[in-house]
């Protein structure tokens, strides 16, 4: 009889001790919020991984725009936490109640914030010659930094379709006019100069193009149609303008004979047709090939501001009817320092209606970010070569971002890898 009343004792006490257990344990964490302000993360760049790998297992997660600078709430599980803690990026369980709140504060009519549900992780392609050095390209830097897989792709590859195995598309620092980056007038007897000239043409004779200008036109045209199609195109530097120069050039003759054996076409300029590139207008071609600019588009000659004052502030979106913008701005700050590059800025006066300038430099008069639609895809265009590197020059010792883990500069690059994951809502602007 005891040990029947023992018995069922226990019985009592072991279900109070599971009931206790397990209300304790539903207040317990269950997801994992990761912040992007300046004050909680030690490792900015790296946090954009943990997003990427996140997505990459299937764990559902939401992009908290203007939240602690952007953050990210993710489904916890054990193996993530895991990976911040190697990775050095910082996190916080929240239980679902304060997630809960988190997302009823962002839901506020009042708050100038949005949450985005994040799909998918993008297939990333980085459109670099071979043989080029990862450190001479600040989105290859940042990819590999923050863990983020990727392919290298080039011509051949590009004029075989296969930009439609991927979501998103960088450009590097690439000619697309075949004017070999117009460094001719400082590099013309250098052997690497010399090398990749031969190596180009070639490439395009190889690829049925009897001159370089016209491989690369076709290249550029099959990227056009890849961003037409619905893809996500990011560009750096050179490969913004000569992109749409290249475009606008199409059928006409703008290379000199250094460049391609034969001289230009006679009056040129005139033959340009704006209403083929993406983001430019009303632009004047440089004609002379000794100097090292390829239109007036780029403000880098024009530039009248000294390098400690040199910086660009984010613009301002409403997060809840702008939304592709406020993703595409999410910083721990609005000012960003600046940085040079072949092309370091862009003249807003050449910029077509309709793309945005998402950052800008008030002192100079400049835009130095700006995004637009084409088709059914975007891009975004970014100038200047390293936002850590400040006079970026060929040869320089390549960037160590294990210095910059927290480098607004480099998290716009980062903010456009993740876009494509984001469920889209319309943009009002």
């Amino acid at each position: 009889m005891f040990k029947n009343n023992s018995s069922r004792l226990f019985s009592k006490k072991s279900l109070l001790f599971l009931f206790l257990w397990l209300t304790v344990f539903s207040a317990q964490a269950s997801r994992i919020l990761i912040p992007m302000d300046a004050e909680s993360q030690g490792d900015h760049l790296k946090a954009y991984g943990i997003v990427y790998y996140a997505l990459e297992n299937q764990l559902k997660v939401t992009w908290l725009l203007n939240y602690r600078g952007g953050a990210f709430l993710i489904s916890d599980a054990q193996n993530l936490q895991k990976e911040c803690q190697i990775r050095g990026v910082d996190y916080e369980q929240v239980s679902d109640a304060k997630a809960t709140s988190i997302l009823e504060e962002i839901n506020s009519p009042a708050k100038n914030m949005e949450a985005v549900e994040l799909e998918k992780a993008p297939k990333i392609a980085v459109y670099s010659p071979q043989g080029n050095k990862p450190w001479d390209d600040a989105v290859t830097m940042a990819l590999t930094y923050a863990e983020i897989p990727y392919k290298t792709i080039y011509d051949r590859e590009v004029l075989a379709d296969g930009l439609l195995l991927y979501d998103w598309l960088h450009l590097h620092h690439e000619d697309f006019t075949g004017q070999y980056g117009k460094f001719y007038a400082a590099f013309r007897t250098t052997p690497w100069y010399i090398q990749d000239k031969k190596d180009a043409e070639a490439l395009a004779a190889d690829l049925g193009y009897s001159k370089v200008s016209e491989e690369k036109l076709a290249v550029a045209t099959k990227i056009r149609d890849f961003v037409i199609g619905g893809g996500f195109m990011f560009a750096m530097c050179s490969a913004t303008d000569s992109f749409d120069i290249a475009l606008s050039a199409n059928g006409v003759d703008i290379c000199e004979p250094m460049f391609d054996g034969d001289p230009s076409e006679p009056g040129y300029q005139s033959k340009i047709d704006f209403g083929n590139t993406f983001a430019f207008k009303d632009f004047q071609l440089e004609r002379n090939p000794m100097v090292y600019e390829f239109s007036d588009i780029d403000m880098t000659t024009k530039r009248n501001i000294a390098a400690e004052n040199d910086y660009f502030t984010l613009m301002d979106y409403s997060a809840k009817w702008d939304v592709v913008p406020t993703m595409l701005t999410q910083n721990h700050t609005r000012l960003v320092k600046g940085f040079m590059g072949q092309t370091t800025s862009f003249d807003p006066d050449l910029i077509k209606p309709g793309v945005l300038i998402m950052g800008e430099c008030k002192l100079n008069g400049e835009a130095r970010y700006i995004h637009g639609v084409k088709g059914k895809g975007f891009f975004t265009f970014y100038g200047g070569h390293d936002p850590e590197d400040y006079e970026h020059r060929v040869g320089d010792p390549k960037t160590e971002l294990e210095l910059h883990p927290n480098s607004p500069g480099y998290r716009l690059i980062l903010n456009n890898v993740l876009f494509p994951a984001a469920k889209k809502k319309p943009q009002k602007t």
